[in-house]
This record gives structure tokens, sequence and C-alpha cells, in this order.
């Protein structure tokens, strides 16, 4: 039971690790930050700079999405595309 319970507090601080990233749009354009998949925007992040990846999701269009916190802290939602990370 220890055991099971030690796999799955290291298997959740797996998951839980930010991926660093770095906003990569190819039309050189600021990229919009989003309250959820395709939803409000509520701010921009330019071109070059690096974020971390905290989740992704898909929308209904099977369009990948990604749940990023920005170097001032700033947290929302960009379309998965625009950003190159180290590892997903």
């Amino acid at each position: 039971m220890r055991l099971v319970i030690t796999m799955l507090f290291l298997l959740g601080a797996i998951q839980a690790q930010a991926t660093e990233c770095k906003v990569s749009d190819p039309t050189n354009t600021p990229l919009n930050l989003r309250t959820y998949p395709n939803g409000a925007k509520v701010g921009i992040v330019r071109n070059g700079n690096t974020v971390r990846m905290l989740d992704y999701d898909t929308d209904e269009r099977g369009r990948t999405w990604a749940y990023i916190r920005t170097k001032q802290g700033k947290r929302g939602w960009v379309y998965r595309e625009f950003i190159s990370c180290l590892r997903y």
C-alpha cells in the first residue's frame, strides 16, 4: 500500500512539472492570451518570450491549446501551435 501511494505521489509530481516554451508565431505577431481555449482575449504574449506550459487541452475542432504562465505571472490559454517547447 505504501508503495502505491508513493508511486501516485511521484506520478502527480511529474505531471505537475511545467514545461518551458518560447512563443514562436511565424507571423511575428503577439500571441493572444485567452480565458479558455478559443475564449475571450485577456492579453498578449510577444513573439520570442519564454513562458511555462502548465497544461493543455483540445477545443471542439480538435485544435490543441496550452495553458501558460508568463514570466510576469499572467496565466491564460494560447494556441499550442505557436509555442515551441523543450518537451511536450
